[in-house]
């Protein structure tokens, strides 16, 4: 008996992790507690060096972070923001931003940088992934769009998405939703969602909770659940880890658990026991 769900799926290797603008800014990546326990290993990529170096000074033995800029193999300027989490390759729109307090002065523009992008599928280093996390400022779409080989062997994507533009032309979450349902991916659940407050109201204000912006928000995409039988048993047994492990998400993990019992890859009681064990 385990109460482990690793010892109970038996992968042949450990839940390979994608992250595409890892830049650490205020919160914790969300697979950390997976990776702490080694039950997967990352590879990020950071084009920025201040963030990169960042990186790199706290990584373990199952971390590593490359310098690309994933996008569309093509240069771009990177429009770099006086805030690092807005800088994009997307120009800020100052009329959207006006829209938003202090939006315009985080998303300032203090420097322009050409930048050449490397396609994902273009990406050597990486053998395997089942698990991508990506935040890249409005370029996700085009980072979709270049991966699609390596998105074939991927079973859980989450991905920020826009609702309200906050660059000149940047894909909303209209545009990367109809990309991953044509890659096989539905949407399982919002992660986070950040609303913002809308000008001239301010923090302090009391009409601030009722007068703010659906701005973005981190969503879940998993394989379609009526689908498994396209996925081989070594891509089930990582989507069963990683929506119970990163995400909680027991039900998909038991429908994932559920066809390795059907193939006769883990014992039919591997279902039941399943069901009682906790997050690692």
């Amino acid at each position: 008996m385990t109460d482990r769900l690793i010892d109970l799926l038996g992968p042949k290797r450990l839940t390979e992790v994608v992250d595409i603008g890892a830049n650490p800014l205020e919160d914790e990546p969300p697979y950390l507690a997976m990776l702490r326990d080694g039950l997967c290993r990352v590879t990020g990529f950071e084009p920025q060096q201040e963030a990169l170096e960042r990186l790199r000074s706290a990584a373990g033995e199952l971390e590593r972070y490359l310098p690309y800029a994933i996008g569309d193999g093509g240069s771009h300027t990177l429009h770099v923001c006086a805030s690092s989490g807005f800088s994009s390759l997307y120009e800020p729109d100052p009329a959207q931003l006006e829209l938003l307090v202090d939006f315009p002065r985080l998303a300032t523009v203090v420097e322009r940088v050409t930048l050449p992008t490397t396609r994902l599928d273009d990406v050597h280093e990486i053998e395997w992934m089942d698990h991508l996390k990506i935040d890249v400022q409005g370029a996700e779409l085009m980072v979709f769009c270049g991966g699609r080989s390596r998105l074939a062997q991927t079973t859980t994507i989450q991905v920020e998405v826009g609702f309200h533009r906050l660059y000149r032309d940047q894909p909303t979450f209209a545009d990367v939703d109809l990309e991953l349902r044509e890659q096989g991916f539905v949407p399982q659940g919002f992660v986070t969602t950040k609303t913002w407050p809308i000008a001239p109201v301010q923090w302090a204000d009391p009409d601030e909770e009722r007068a703010r912006q659906l701005v973005e928000a981190d969503v879940l995409y998993v394989r379609d659940l009526t689908r498994l039988d396209r996925l081989d048993d070594e891509q089930l047994r990582h989507l069963a880890l990683v929506t119970h492990e990163v995400y909680d998400q027991r039900g998909v993990a038991l429908r994932a658990v559920r066809e390795l019992v059907r193939r006769n890859v883990v014992p039919v009681e591997a279902e039941k026991r399943c069901r009682g064990l906790r997050q690692t």
